[in-house]
């Protein structure tokens, strides 16, 4: 049995639209992701660093990105079992406030300590 307090429509939906959002996020970034391609004779050395950087910026964003999307997809899988809302440390409810400021808690608030 998913979370008893919980409206479980609405936070399938806010999963959804959180997995929508970062999906765009994604898409939208895929240029700055792209490899540095500058023309040596042009840009100075500070403008390539800068752009190296600016690179690796957008792709550790990614990865949070994807880090959260991986978390949904096991969120919903949660949701299926009816495991939704439940502690994965100590098999309590976590607490109503704390699953709607944080969709993807996996642990009640002792246990994350």
């Amino acid at each position: 049995m998913n979370h008893p307090e919980l409206d479980m429509a609405a936070m399938v939906e806010r999963l959804e639209a959180l997995r929508r959002e970062l999906l765009a996020d994604s898409e939208s970034s895929r240029d700055a992701r792209d490899t540095v391609v500058l023309d040596q004779t042009s840009v100075g050395r500070l403008s390539r660093m800068d752009a190296l950087q600016g690179q690796a910026m957008a792709k550790a964003e990614e990865e949070r990105r994807q880090l959260a999307l991986k978390r949904i997809a096991a969120a919903f899988q949660r949701i299926e079992r009816g495991e939704y809302g439940e502690c994965i440390e100590c098999g309590e409810w976590i607490g109503r406030a704390r699953l709607e400021w944080d969709p993807l808690a996996l642990k009640c608030i002792d246990c994350a300590d």
